[in-house]
């Protein structure tokens, strides 16, 4: 028999309590009368958080002198961005002329020992603990077109992006003799840019490695590979082929194979930022690569990572590159979504449908754990950790389709946020490309200050329509959501400011999703609780005429609402589905919300597929399941 659901008026929930109660035998008054004073919004901090560029000279101002005819860090912005590795280590000679240094460790001196030894030691113990698979990785990813060889990085569109780029290479394998034969990819790298559906794409991906040497500073910091600093650095044997013989030409520090993985996956990204951290992550893993195949120490991969961002924003805000980005963004989706039958608002999901078995990025709190070791790579501070983040200039730009709907400072806001600590070895440049996590800026927030405003268009699709924040979020700002998509949170989240609902859906996806200020819920706007147990709300409740609570019930209260304060429902909305298979029982009563205390009513209650009646109590919502 097909169950309906149940709309009751108010007039409607105040009979059947007041006939509940008779029933009970119970004297208790209990408050079903509407309100009649409108509860107001949490206050607005009243100022919007300003993150200003450091007073610096920024690379992205810059890029153009990051070239092998100007090699010193007074004129190389390039060289200057990796400027605190002058804090570990002092070079031989400041000079262009190369002839001054032979390329090995006699030349040059360590300034922090401590810092040296774990660096070069971190290659000794990762090349003697490697296993046969990574060293088969460490290989492909060393002599395949780093652009090529990232691409897996893509998971579930992996096939569909070669398809369209064209993409090809003669590397597949380790070849049984490249112990003694060096071989080179004979590929086309990104792929072909002269196709009309993925041209476009293509020549995107390769014009974000304009300026994008690293040879001016290897041949500045003049800082030799492990391998030539310890011999019980283990090179994978079929990479023997391909140590150069000419060390004074040969510098490690920074990774230019780290730094190009890095370029291609930050190009990637941007072009379909549905896999945004997954291809970071896949730039990040290949920086380790190198040093699995003793190639490279972690002080290397470090430096071609902060290179990388910082010549990735220059490329990325270049005014030639305005079109190029726009158009590159736009046919990597109408191809993908052809080839996989999806569109704007289903392409993420297929993007990740993969599993571990298929896809060694599908796991998210793994790549996350990944990517912030690879930030450091054990190394500890070895000065002030409190030193407040500074955002480069540009750098918002990174993000630009991974939170479209954020404006650039709102983004900036964001890189500051979720920056790492200071103090680390090499990462405290001055301009803040050593500190930013990309990773963690994908997943939005990391502390509320001021007034933030969120609004989002679910018919621009994509991120505009439905987007998820999964870091822990502190400060005393107030968050205000408006328009119309969906912003779901994840974290342990702990902001003080309150917020509002005034338009879109706010999904709580974890207990203390809210931080711990008031919510209200006013406009259109919807509080959508897929909490897996209660979800706590700090200070107070509201919701207005308009709004709705939206309830995911499962077993043992989960979706459930637990105000610490007053719950005040001048009308709307209560709507219960339920969640993860939970078939609840008939006749039975379920608690949707509990407060400290509770005034007015909801105009319409909704139980998807149930006939439910609603009963009030003066600190609670409750339905009973009817049929």
């Amino acid at each position: 028999m097909p169950r309906s659901h149940a709309v009751l008026s108010r007039h409607a929930i105040a009979i059947a309590v007041l006939v509940l109660l008779s029933a009970c035998g119970s004297s208790d008054y209990i408050d079903v009368a509407p309100v009649s004073t409108t509860p107001v919004a949490p206050a607005d901090p009243g100022f919007v958080e300003n993150v200003p560029a450091p007073s610096v000279a920024a690379f992205v101002d810059n890029a153009a002198t990051n070239q092998q005819s100007q090699q010193t860090i007074d004129v190389n912005a390039g060289v200057r961005a990796l400027a605190p590795f002058l804090e570990l280590w002092q070079p031989a000679a400041q000079t262009v002329d190369v002839s001054t240094w032979n390329g090995l460790p006699g030349q040059g001196a360590v300034l922090n020992q401590a810092v040296h030894d774990k660096n070069i030691q971190y290659v000794v113990d990762a090349t003697a603990q490697r296993t046969a698979a990574q060293s088969t990785n460490a290989y492909l990813d060393d002599r395949q077109n780093q652009a090529y060889s990232i691409v897996d990085g893509m998971g579930p569109l992996t096939a569909a992006w070669r398809t369209g780029s064209r993409a090809t290479t003669t590397i597949t394998a380790v070849a049984a003799d490249a112990t003694t034969v060096k071989y080179d990819d004979g590929g086309n790298g990104a792929g072909d840019a002269t196709t009309a559906e993925f041209g476009a794409v293509v020549s995107f991906i390769n014009a974000m490695r304009g300026n994008g040497s690293t040879e001016p500073s290897k041949r500045f910091y003049k800082y030799p590979r492990p391998w030539r600093w310890s011999s019980a650095v283990k090179v994978v044997p079929a990479l023997e082929p391909a140590k150069s013989p000419t060390p004074a030409t040969d510098g490690g520090f920074p990774s230019g194979h780290t730094n190009a993985a890095m370029l291609n996956s930050l190009a990637m990204a941007y072009a379909l930022p549905e896999r945004f951290q997954e291809m970071i992550s896949r730039g990040m893993e290949l920086g380790e690569n190198r040093i699995l195949a003793g190639m490279h120490s972690p002080l290397d991969v470090m430096g071609g990572r902060m290179l990388a961002h910082a010549i990735f924003a220059g490329n990325i805000n270049a005014a030639a590159n305005a079109t190029l980005k726009q158009k590159a963004y736009a046919d990597a989706h109408a191809w993908l979504q052809a080839q996989t039958g999806t569109n704007a608002d289903t392409l993420y999901a297929y993007a990740h449908g993969g599993t571990a078995a298929t896809d060694r990025f599908a796991d998210h709190d793994t790549n996350k754990a990944n990517y912030l070791r690879r930030l450091t790579f054990g190394f500890t501070p070895i000065k002030a950790t409190n030193v407040p983040a500074v955002v480069p200039k540009g750098a918002e730009a990174i993000l630009e389709t991974r939170l479209p709907y954020l404006d650039a400072m709102q983004r900036r806001a964001v890189l500051r946020s979720t920056a790492l600590p200071s103090g680390y070895p090499l990462l405290d440049d001055a301009e803040g490309w050593g500190r930013l996590n990309l990773f963690a800026a994908a997943d939005g927030y990391g502390v509320f200050t001021g007034s933030v405003v969120v609004t989002m268009d679910a018919s621009r699709g994509g991120f505009w329509a439905m987007d998820a924040w999964r870091n822990d979020i502190a400060g005393s700002g107030k968050l205000t959501l408006k328009g119309t998509g969906r912003l779901a949170l994840y974290g342990k989240n702990s902001w003080t400011g309150g917020t509002e609902i005034a338009g879109g859906t706010l999904e709580a996806d974890a207990n203390g999703a809210l931080g711990m200020g008031d919510v209200y819920v006013g406009g259109a706007g919807t509080l959508a609780s897929a909490a897996p147990g209660q979800l706590a709300i700090g200070g107070n409740y509201a919701q207005l005429d308009k709004g709705t609570l939206d309830i995911s019930l499962g077993a043992n209260q989960a979706g459930t609402v637990a105000v610490q304060g007053t719950a005040t429902i001048v009308g709307g909305t209560l709507h219960v589905t339920f969640a993860g298979g939970f078939r609840p029982s008939v006749g039975t009563t379920y608690p949707v919300l509990s407060a400290a205390s509770r005034k007015g009513v909801f105009t319409n209650v909704v139980a998807d597929g149930y006939k439910s009646t609603v009963i009030y109590s003066n600190t609670g919502v409750s339905v009973r399941i009817d049929g």
